[in-house]
Formats: structure tokens, sequence, C-alpha cells
């Protein structure tokens, strides 16, 4: 991986607030980032490869590029077994 990270901002510049890739300022990751599969280093500093600014994607909850953030399952609601069945006997 470390070598295949060493490639993967190729060109890119380094910035008072981040980096520039490709005409894009990338902000460092947080906290949350960490152990996520998307996340490159450059010159000591750790960058997301789908997103310019991680604080943002985490704003409202969960990052939906996150590798290593599990998705919550809701409990599916009861169902009652007689009615069912009922469902079943007429094929819906």
């Amino acid at each position: 991986m470390a070598e295949n990270a060493k490639n993967y901002f190729e060109g890119a510049a380094p910035a008072d607030e981040g980096m520039l890739y490709n005409g894009v300022l990338c902000r460092p990751i947080i906290d949350k980032c960490q152990g996520c599969d998307r996340v490159r280093s450059f010159q000591e500093k750790e960058y997301c490869t789908s997103y310019p600014v991680p604080a943002g994607k985490w704003s409202l909850g969960r990052c939906n590029f996150a590798t290593h953030a599990k998705k919550e399952v809701k409990a599916q609601a009861k169902v009652n077994p007689l009615k069912a069945s009922k469902r079943a006997s007429k094929g819906k």
C-alpha cells in the first residue's frame, strides 16, 4: 500500500489548508475517517481519495464513502403469523 499511496496523488501540490490536486483543494481527514480504505498519505498528512472535504461528509451523520463504518440495520416490523399464512395462501 505504501508504494501505491506514493503514486496516488501524483501531481499534487501542498497548500496552506491542505493539498491542491487537479485544481481542487483537498483538506486532511478527520478522526472519524481513521481506518477507512480510501485514506492515502501525502507529505505527512492523510487525505480522502473520494471527497475533498471529509468533515463535510460526516457533518450530517455517517459518511456514505466510509468503508470502515457499518450501516445500522433497523429491525423489521413484526408480522402476524396468521395474516402471513393467509397472504401466502392467496398468492400475494
